[in-house]
């Protein structure tokens, strides 16, 4: 009987080790501990409720104080047991979908539209809740039924009293439908370059380029102009300028530029244009366009190509960087100079 019970512990002591070695443990843990929590508390509330039947708690609690508490916390464990459901059901959607990948275009869509409808969700069934638990105490039990029956009157009060919020409510959950932008799009506001983190229905978190976080509300994006670079695709153009003097070999800088891209990993192979695009009193202005697959790797390229041709042409051309030219005419001789 020893060596059995020893046999058995010894198994599952293997068990256990095997399952946290591959990180199932942890992993479970982190996603059904609430869910498994709070059906854990439903469970003994439930349990408890037969139990108490047998247990005289008048001396402390009256019955409708007991039987009120006991409904709450039913409805508050209910409430918390279905939000957690609805974000178990959203996180095994997403898994399908990853939006680490080059061509994650459809990700990104279902991504931002499944994190606003699972917020939306979450607001009404506790919104539910409160009133659920509102209608259980019978001395406040109209504020429970006027959250669903008075929807009118309640609409006017919340429109007077709090426009702003439900105008950035309205406005999150107009940007989930509409989706003017996506998670991991990259945008350009307020002068800042960087990409959407984030969307909730109050605000949006865009993560700039220097790590910095960007925090606007949803109604900012509605009423203000904004530069969405990866709206239908992630391949972009970046654009290089230069100025040099008039004596420069174009063909001599198509040239380099060719070989420059056709040698760098940066370059999608799409677009290969120079372009002289303006000419003043000392220079001319060279455009570069150069294509790549995303915004990041489109800056890394517009950084390798300006530096380059920079180069180039001090190694190459070096008499053909801006200048500024002083002519004089009407020369005067040395021995006109030591006359006077």
């Amino acid at each position: 009987m020893y060596y059995k019970i020893k046999s058995i512990s010894y198994n599952i002591s293997n068990i256990s080790r095997e399952i946290s070695s591959k990180g199932l443990k942890t992993e479970f843990m982190k996603k059904y501990i609430r869910l498994v929590i709070s059906i854990l508390i439903l469970i003994f509330i439930l349990v408890f409720q037969r139990l108490f039947q047998y247990v005289d708690l008048s001396e402390y609690l009256s019955d409708k104080i007991l039987n009120t508490i006991q409904k709450g916390l039913i409805i508050a464990c209910g409430t918390v047991i279905i939000i957690q459901i609805v974000r178990l059901i959203k996180t095994n959607i997403l898994k399908r979908y990853d939006i680490t990948k080059e061509n994650n275009l459809k990700s990104r869509k279902l991504h931002t539209q499944i994190n606003l409808l699972e917020k939306v969700v979450v607001f009404v069934i506790v919104f539910i809740g409160i009133g659920l638990v509102l209608m259980t105490i019978e001395s406040i039990r109209e504020i429970g039924i006027g959250i669903f029956a008075s929807a009118s009157v309640a609409g006017i009060i919340i429109g007077l009293s709090a426009q702003k919020i439900v105008g950035t409510l309205l406005a999150g959950i107009q940007l989930a439908i509409t989706q003017p932008f996506r998670v991991d799009d990259a945008v350009l506001v307020e002068n800042e370059w960087g990409w959407i983190e984030e969307i909730n229905l109050t605000y949006v978190v865009v993560r700039i380029w220097d790590k910095r976080r960007l925090v606007l509300p949803t109604t900012y994006f509605l009423d203000h102009p904004f530069q969405n670079w990866t709206r239908t695709s992630a391949d972009i153009l970046g654009t290089v300028f230069i100025y040099t003097d008039y004596t420069i070999s174009f063909d001599a800088l198509r040239h380099e530029l060719t070989s420059l891209l056709k040698n760098s990993a940066l370059w999608d192979q799409k677009v290969n244009v120079l372009q002289v695009t303006d000419s003043k009193e000392t220079t001319v202005e060279i455009r570069i366009l150069v294509s790549a697959k995303d915004s990041p790797t489109a800056w890394d390229l517009r950084v390798y190509i300006r530096e380059k041709m920079i180069e180039f042409i001090q190694k190459n051309y070096p008499n053909s960087l801006p200048r500024t030219r002083i002519i004089l005419e009407n020369k005067i001789s040395t021995d006109e100079l030591s006359n006077q």
